[in-house]
């Protein structure tokens, strides 16, 4: 697996971020800039297969993924994972657990990923400062209940074929939304057999022969 290289890493000044420029993002004032730039506090790179949430207790920061993939996920007691929402440059992770009194589900890198780093006690006072940056994020947990009921649908209701069509067609567009496709409209795919079949509910054995 490749490892991330310079320009994978967040730069220092908010400014300087190259998603600002994919059409998935919003322009945003540059007092606005400002205030994201003071309301972070650091960056921090984690390897493919390693967690950027646990899970299992109470955490104390919120990240947004600038390079890479990730996905939150839910175990069970016996090894048996479902995976809720891939996670691409751009998305908003941890802030289910600032409203539980716990993570609520576990973040675990799909690739080495780069994070932005933000401190989940200074959110009410961000929201406070900045309303419409606030309805933005509100705007972002909107957007993610909407992939919950697709995902919910696919899985209560769309056959195996069907499954697979619809998380294909919904990551290449999302993948383009934030530049990861090239002119052809392909783009690397770093999700397994194995990592399908847990977000949609089916046996790796059904998955395979459905690919196939």
């Amino acid at each position: 697996m490749n490892r991330p290289t310079s320009s994978d890493h967040p730069p220092a000044a908010c400014a300087d971020c190259r998603l600002r420029r994919r059409d998935g993002f919003l322009p945003v004032t540059a007092e606005e800039l400002a205030c994201i730039q003071a309301f972070r506090s650091g960056t921090r790179t984690v390897r493919a297969g390693r967690p950027v949430i646990t899970g299992l207790g109470l955490t104390s920061h919120l990240f947004t993924v600038y390079s890479g993939w990730a996905f939150r996920f839910k175990s069970l007691s016996d090894g048996r994972r479902q995976i809720l929402n891939f996670l691409l440059p751009g998305d908003f992770v941890g802030l289910q657990a600032e409203f539980a009194e716990a993570a609520t589900h576990g973040v675990e890198a799909l690739t080495d990923v780069q994070l932005c780093v933000f401190p989940q006690s200074g959110l009410w006072d961000f929201f406070h400062s900045y309303p419409k940056l606030g309805y933005d994020i509100t705007w972002l947990c909107a957007t993610e209940e909407q992939l919950v009921d697709e995902n919910l649908v696919t899985v209560g209701q769309r056959n195996a074929a069907e499954r697979i069509a619809a998380l294909l067609i919904r990551l290449s567009r999302r993948a383009e939304r934030v530049g990861l496709t090239a002119a052809d409209g392909s783009f690397d795919f770093p999700l397994t057999q194995q990592h399908i079949a847990d977000a949609l509910g089916l046996s790796l054995v059904h998955t395979n022969k459905t690919l196939r």
